[in-house]
C-alpha cells in the first residue's frame, strides 16, 4: 500500500534551517507515516543530521511547520520530542558507557521510591524483562557496564529504552557505521522486528545496499532540499546510488 494513502505520523512543511550564513534546510517536506521505516540518503552536509536533530528537539527550526499525528507542535528540546513518542540513536552517543545496562535503559526516567530514592530492584527486574523480551543475545545482567558489551549489543540496549518508553518512531543517524557485518545484522533484525510491533523508524545511512532491506521508503537530500522519494519496490541499489552520483557531479561542477 502507498504510504501516502495513510494519516501521516509526522510530518515537516516548508522547513528552513539557517545557522548565520549557512542555509542547512531549505524549503524542506518530509513525512513519515505510522509503520513504515524511510532510509534517509544524501551526501555530506546535504542536511540529513540537521533534520534528525531537529525531530530531536535539539535544533528548532528557523521556519515551517512540525505535525505530530495531525497536531502542529514545537519541538524545542530533547523532552519534547521523547514526549511526542521520538526516540533518537546516534552512532556514538546512544548509551553511556561507564553506567549499567539498567542505567542505561532507565536514562533520565528512573523510577524512584516514595521517598525520591532510585527504585534499584525495579529498574534491574525491569531491564531484565525487556531484555529478555525482545531477545537480546548474551547479556545475563543489567548490573553489567555497557562499555563491556559489543558494538551491537549497545545499540540494542538503546533500543531497548525506546522499546520500553512505547516510542513510536526512531531515529537513527548512522547507527551502524562503526559496527562489523555481524553487529549490523544484529541491528537490522530488530529494525525489522520493531517495524512489525509497529514503530516507525527513520534510518539515516551513507551506505545505500546496507540499508536497502530494512526500509520501505527511500528520501533523497541534496543541499538541504528533498530531492526525491521513492518506494523500495519501484527502485534498486543503482538507481538510488546513481541519483546520489549525479547529484555530486553537479555539486563539483
Amino acid at each position: 500500500m502507498n504510504p501516502k494513502n495513510r494519516t501521516p505520523l509526522i510530518e515537516m512543511k516548508g522547513i528552513y534551517k539557517n545557522f548565520r550564513r549557512v542555509e542547512a534546510l531549505k524549503n524542506l517536506d518530509f513525512t513519515i507515516y505510522k509503520n513504515e521505516s524511510v532510509g534517509l540518503v544524501g551526501d555530506n552536509g546535504a542536511g540529513k543530521s540537521t533534520l534528525i536533530k531537529m525531530l530531536s528537539g535539539l535544533f528548532p527550526p528557523t521556519k515551517g511547520e512540525i505535525f505530530i499525528e495531525g497536531k502542529e507542535v514545537k519541538l524545542n528540546s530533547y523532552s519534547d520530542s521523547t514526549k511526542y513518542g521520538i526516540e533518537t540513536i546516534y552512532q556514538d552517543s546512544a548509551v553511556v558507557n561507564d553506567m549499567d545496562i539498567a542505567r542505561n535503559i532507565f536514562l533520565g526516567r528512573e523510577p524512584v521510591s516514595a521517598l525520591g530514592f532510585l527504585n534499584l530492584k525495579k529498574m534491574d527486574k525491569l531491564s531484565m524483562e525487556i531484555l529478555d523480551s525482545i531477545g537480546i543475545r548474551g547479556i545475563n545482567s543489567s548490573r553489567r557496564l555497557v562499555d563491556e558489551l559489543s558494538g551491537g549489543q549497545k545499540q540494542a540496549v538503546a533500543i531497548a529504552r525506546a522499546v520500553h518508553f512505547k516510542s513510536k518512531v526512531l531515529l537513527l543517524d548512522e547507527p551502524t557505521s562503526a559496527l562489523s557485518v555481524k553487529e549490523t545484522r544484529f541491528v537490522h533484525d530488530f529494525m525489522i522486528k520493531l517495524k512489525n510491533e509497529g514503530i516507525s523508524s527513520v534510518y539515516v545511512s551513507h551506505t545505500i545496499s546496507n540499508v536497502f532491506n530494512v526500509v520501505d521508503r527511500f528520501v533523497v537530500l541534496r543541499r538541504g532540499e528533498n530531492a526525491g522519494e521513492f518506494l523500495k519496490e519501484e527502485t534498486s541499489v543503482e538507481e538510488i546510488s546513481e541519483l546520489l552520483i549525479s547529484h555530486s557531479s553537479e555539486d563539483e561542477n
